[in-house]
Order: C-alpha cells, then sequence, then structure tokens
C-alpha cells in the first residue's frame, strides 16, 4: 500500500537498526496479490546476520510492522498491508511454536519467496525437505509470473563502511570491552580478527597472587607472544577478508610492564621492546575505549575469570593512566578516545551502532 519501495526501503533499514547487519539484499519483485483481489505485491529477500534468539527477532520485528503502520488481526484472511516482514530461515534451525514456525511453512508454495532467495544464496539447504532452493524453485506449484524491477534497495550498511582502514586497534582497560567490539565489527564487516592470547599464558594467574614475583615473567612472555601473534598475523593478507581488527595494540606491553616492572627491569624491557617490534605495521586507526573505574570492576566481576577478581580499582587507574600518558604523547591524527561508560554495544543495537559511528567519522 501506499509508496511500496519507500516501505521496502524502510522495513530494511529497520532491520538493520533493529536486528542485525544487512549481509545482502535481492533485487524487487512485482508479484500478483495471492488469496485476495488486490492491487499487486513487491517483494524482496533480506540475508540478515544477528546475535537475536528466534523470539526476540520476531518481536523486533512485531515492533517494526507496528511502527509503520501495519496492523494485524483486524480482517480475517490476507489483505493488503503496508509492510509485511516474514522469518524463512535462521540458518538450519527447526522450530514450530504457537507464534513462530521456522522454515515458514508456506515457502515452498511462494514463488515470490523462493526467487528472491535463490538471488541470495542458490545452495541454501531446506532443514527439513533436505531440497536446495533451486530444486524447491523448479518444484513450487506458484506459476505467478514475477516482474523483476530495475531500481534496487540501498544497504543501509553503507553508512556504516570500514573499508578506508586497513588495520584498526581497539584498545582499553581490563573490562573495557574491547575483545566483544572487536569481535562485533570483525564479524559484521568481514574482517580478519587478532585477538589477544591471555587465557594461555601460565604466568598470569600467578601475577595476580604475587605481582612482584611474576610481573618480569609476565610481561616477558606477553612481549615474546604478542610479537610472534602479530608478525604472523599482520604479514599474512588474507584474500577474503577486507581489513584487520585486533583488540590490542603492541604498545600495550610498554603500558603494562611500565606500571609492573622496577626500574632497571622496565630499561631493559624497553630495550627489547625496541628491537622487536620497530618493523611491525602501525594501525591506521587507534581506538581507546575508556570505561570508569566502577564499570570496569563490574564488568571483571561479570565475566567471572577466577584470576581477574582481586584486582584492585587502583590497578586499573593506573593503567588508565598509562594509556591516556602514552596518547598524549603520540603526534599522529589516528587515535579515538571514546567513553563507552553509559554504553551498552553489546545489547543495545543503537548503542552499537552509534559507537561505530563514532569510530569511523
Amino acid at each position: 500500500m501506499g509508496n511500496r519501495f519507500e516501505y521496502l526501503q524502510n522495513a530494511v533499514n529497520a532491520l538493520f537498526e533493529k536486528v542485525g547487519s544487512v549481509v545482502k539484499i535481492s533485487s524487487v519483485y512485482e508479484t500478483p496479490a495471492i488469496g485476495f483481489d488486490g492491487d499487486p505485491f513487491l517483494n524482496c529477500a533480506v540475508w540478515i546476520k544477528t546475535d537475536l534468539k528466534p523470539k526476540k527477532i520476531l518481536k523486533k520485528i512485531l515492533q517494526i510492522e507496528k511502527t509503520m503502520g501495519r496492523r494485524r488481526n483486524v480482517l480475517k484472511g490476507y489483505a493488503s498491508r503496508p509492510i509485511d516482514i516474514d522469518i524463512i530461515f535462521i540458518e538450519d534451525v527447526v522450530l514450530n511454536s504457537e507464534k513462530l514456525t521456522v522454515p515458514h511453512p508456506e515457502m515452498e508454495k511462494r514463488k515470490f519467496v523462493l526467487q528472491p532467495l535463490v538471488e541470495l544464496n542458490s545452495e541454501l539447504i531446506h532443514p527439513v525437505s533436505r531440497k536446495n532452493l533451486i530444486k524447491l524453485l523448479s518444484e513450487t506449484s506458484d506459476k505467478s509470473v514475477l516482474q523483476k524491477q530495475s531500481k534496487w534497495l540501498s544497504n543501509p550498511m553503507k553508512d556504516y563502511t570500514i573499508s578506508q582502514f586497513n588495520y584498526i586497534a581497539i584498545e582499553g582497560n581490563i573490562g573495557a570491552g574491547k575483545t566483544s567490539l572487536a569481535s562485533k565489527i570483525a564479524n559484521d564487516f568481514n574482517s580478519k580478527l587478532i585477538l589477544e592470547r591471555f587465557k594461555d599464558n601460565p604466568f598470569l594467574p600467578k601475577f595476580y597472587e604475587d605481582a612482584s614475583r611474576y610481573a618480569f615473567p609476565l610481561e616477558m612472555s606477553f612481549l615474546a607472544d604478542r610479537y610472534q601473534q602479530l608478525v604472523d598475523d599482520l604479514t599474512q593478507f588474507d584474500l577474503f577478508k577486507e581489513s584487520v581488527i585486533s583488540d590490542y595494540d603492541v604498545n600495550k606491553s610498554l603500558i603494562f610492564a611500565q606500571i609492573t616492572l622496577t626500574e632497571v627491569e622496565f630499561s631493559l624491557y624497553k630495550r627489547l621492546f625496541g628491537v622487536m617490534h620497530k618493523e611491525l605495521p602501525k594501525p591506521d586507526l587507534y581506538v581507546y575505549l575508556y570505561q570508569n573505574t566502577d564499570r570496569l570492576l563490574e564488568n571483571i566481576k561479570k565475566r567471572g575469570r577466577k584470576y581477574e577478581q582481586s584486582i584492585e580499582a587502583e590497578y586499573l587507574q593506573k593503567l588508565n593512566a598509562g594509556y591516556l600518558e602514552f596518547i598524549k604523547n603520540q603526534h599522529a591524527g589516528n587515535i579515538k578516545i571514546i567513553d563507552i561508560s553509559e554504553v551498552d554495544f553489546l545489547d543495545n543495537r543503537q548503542d552499537y551502532l552509534k559507537l561505530l559511528k563514532e569510530i569511523i567519522s
């Protein structure tokens, strides 16, 4: 009803803002109304990546429809409406509940569903019939004629692209959320992800028990491991990834070592660092995620790593000061400090998109 193409575009935009990243959008097809006499419909299929559970996806979709003027249960049977958003597949999930059935039970009888889906991924397998989409399209009983439109829908992801950066380093204090954010961005934008291998360091739990004894072996082991990891990952070109995103920057080693080591130990450490890292590529963009100390302690407690529970506020404040001092002494214009103390980018997609916009702007 109304400006049909505009309704489709607004629906795609809303799905991106409320549900997840838009991987691909099919062509738009005009098709005759099915099940009642009415004006022809415009239809398309959208491939979305999301962290939401099926029930939450459905709830978001119903909210989008309502916002766009859809009124369900007003009339019995089929009728014209401003927008209709259906969940067809959720990977290979088979779900049959009172409110949601996946795969959609009518999809095999709807050419206007199958044809756009074939464009998105022709080899996609129906998890129940085990037939791919091309097979389902060839066998459908729906013989209606689809009119492919010359006008394409726009992918809202284009306004959030990170393609201008080859290498992004996301930094922050312990518990700031740098790993979560780096992973989320890498997943959304097909980037190569480099995550610090702190879990494999045998000295880390011992350091939190006896810092003075284990500080030097801890920092030396991190120095060697970070160097080896960055050499391996940054110097190997990946044809299938558009960029590189890391949840740490190489200078993290110096920031932590200056706090944990004695003056003599740090002097030696700094010399070794300079020799090892002078040839490593530098990030095109360095992002520092700032969170206040109370929020950091809350996050540390919530994620439940036993050896981290003894971390004190004073140590976190020293680390933050060390990061800010490092940033202050840099002369590059590619550094951004973003305060995320009141931001929930994991559970609030609007917060995530706002943060992403701030990073790339």
